[in-house]
């Protein structure tokens, strides 16, 4: 069987490189500092996609999470991936842009390679956000886990990435590690490098996934 060819994208620089230090000498994967936001995300994913022949996207990365569901140096798989700020605030409250009549807010990655990528790793599963403004404050915090009761992670790029692998017809995958807890923010609490190597050693349980998945693979 030919290698399955694996885009992971990340947002910046050291991502990149926690994630390539697990995938190093690995069969048919690629990794990309895209940029951040999911706009950047779009753009670079999409502008390696029509350069390259690929058979699945893997938006990776840090982000924060909702601490009853990812911990810090917790890892999480995206079961759905969520543009959590695309829509409208409205006077009887916010409306995503699908409730306005036109676009699309979740992407879903193929469940069987979430379990078998959460089995591998010990990652939890969940709803990966979105988001284009990083969340500061405990009120936007429980307004975001009332709209999305099952949100574990919030992050900026998942979303761009799966608009951009759609567009191509090519399955998406998210995997997060937590190096901030979603709320009032206090730099202090971070944990950036625990997290960048909870990311490293996820894709080193994650690699021999990847290379056994198959592209016909998208339940």
């Amino acid at each position: 069987m030919p290698p399955v060819n694996v885009l992971v994208v990340t947002a910046v620089p050291a991502e990149r490189d926690a994630v390539t230090r697990a995938l190093a000498g690995g069969r048919g994967c690629e990794v990309l500092a895209g940029g951040v936001g999911p706009a950047a995300a779009a753009a670079s994913t999409a502008r390696a996609l029509a350069t390259a022949r690929y058979d699945l996207v893997v938006s990776a990365g840090i982000g924060g999470g909702f601490a009853d569901l990812a911990p810090l140096g917790s890892v999480v798989v995206a079961d759905a991936i969520v543009a959590a700020d695309l829509g409208a605030e409205t006077p009887d409250g916010y409306v995503p842009v699908t409730g306005l009549g036109f676009g699309t807010v979740e992407h879903l990655p193929p469940a069987a390679l979430v379990r078998q990528t959460a089995a591998a790793t010990g990652a939890a599963t969940g709803t990966v956000l979105t988001v284009s403004t990083v969340t500061g404050t405990a009120a936007r915090a429980a307004e975001l886990r009332a709209r999305h009761p099952r949100a574990a992670v919030e992050a900026m790029e998942g979303f761009g990435v799966a608009e951009a692998a759609a567009l191509f017809g090519l399955p998406v995958l998210e995997i997060r590690a937590v190096s901030n807890a979603v709320g009032p923010r206090d730099r202090d609490a971070w944990r950036i490098g625990d997290a960048l190597a909870a990311l490293t050693d996820a894709f080193g349980k994650t690699r021999p996934v990847l290379e056994g998945w198959t592209p016909y693979d998208h339940r």
